[in-house]
């Protein structure tokens, strides 16, 4: 389990990852995008914010990166810039296959990816991270599974994967959607040869969204390595966007909305890593400071009470627009 390098990390910040999705590709579903990257989204001004993302997240204890094959370029940005840091052996490296970037390199694309669980599928995007991010690969995850997805009952699927296993990378999968309890509870039952396929289980948590905590938490205790994502629920959580609740606990401690936000994911026995989402540096140091908030029990019980209905909250984010 290559997680098991972060058990001896330092410092606090190796629980925190960075993601690539917002900075991978000039169009995401992020709020406040059109301040963050500006009007310049050119691939060679997105791979130098990638890189220097990554060089200021690992240089603050951030040693787990997350990319995807639908995340536009975010391999390819994350290949070039390990090729030019081979002594940094201590990070942790994660893709994702099961969506198809489609947008071309626009932001108004009328669709951005398609999902395809298939074999075929798995197939042809495997070999495209390996291209790209050969034997830095250690985490490879079905991206974005639902409890209709034919992935979890694929055995054709499940034995190349088992064979992938056997060369020394993880299998995981994500979850996304108001059923993602259901989803995490069916993969944890997918097994090859009598042996749990899936070792690393990423899904959406945050304030507003608290729904599969139970079993992430189940998931956790069954041996998974726990990776939260939209942790600041796509911006919503974040200046200016962020409810009143959020705002004044955050004034309460000098700090931003979104550290208090990754913060309440952090303090969970079961989060091994959540995901900083940030498009810009300044994003990046703010949000590494949830990994030293300290919350008391009046202000957790005053974010408790912002979480949704688990439909509600994906209805909402299925209405945000590509910026």
């Amino acid at each position: 389990m290559p997680f098991a390098r972060l058990a001896t990390a330092t410092t606090p910040t190796s629980h925190i990852g960075l993601g690539l999705a917002a900075v991978g590709r000039p169009g995401y579903i992020n709020l406040g995008r059109e301040k963050d990257l500006g009007e310049t989204r050119t691939v060679e001004a997105l791979r130098t914010r990638t890189h220097e993302l990554l060089d200021a997240a690992y240089a603050q204890g951030v040693r787990y990166f997350d990319a995807a094959r639908s995340y536009g370029r975010s391999e390819e940005f994350l290949a070039d810039w390990l090729k030019s840091h081979p002594d940094r052996d201590d990070i942790v490296v994660g893709s994702k296959w099961g969506y198809t970037y489609t947008a071309d390199w626009s932001a108004d694309a009328e669709t951005h990816e398609v999902k395809d669980h298939s074999v075929q599928t798995y197939d042809r995007q495997r070999a495209e991270t390996a291209n790209l991010l050969g034997d830095r690969l250690d985490l490879y995850q079905i991206h974005s599974v639902t409890p209709d997805s034919p992935a979890l009952t694929d055995k054709e699927l499940h034995a190349k994967l088992a064979e992938l296993a056997a060369t020394g990378v993880t299998i995981g999968f994500s979850t996304s959607g108001p059923a993602q309890a259901d989803a995490i509870r069916a993969a944890l039952a997918v097994t090859v040869d009598g042996e749990p396929l899936f070792r690393t289980v990423q899904s959406t948590y945050n304030a507003l969204e608290t729904s599969a905590g139970p079993v992430l938490a189940e998931a956790h205790d069954a041996g998974l390595a726990v990776i939260v994502k939209e942790g600041m629920a796509n911006g919503r959580l974040a200046e200016p966007y962020a409810p009143d609740a959020l705002k004044a606990v955050a004034e309460e401690t000098s700090l931003g909305t979104d550290a208090i936000a990754l913060a309440l994911i952090l303090r969970e026995p079961w989060a091994g890593v959540a995901l900083s989402g940030a498009a810009t540096a300044g994003q990046l140091a703010s949000n590494l400071h949830a990994a030293v908030v300290d919350l008391d029990e009046d202000q957790l019980a005053r974010l408790g009470a912002l979480a949704e209905d688990p439909h509600a909250y994906w209805e909402k984010r299925g209405q945000l627009p590509w910026h």
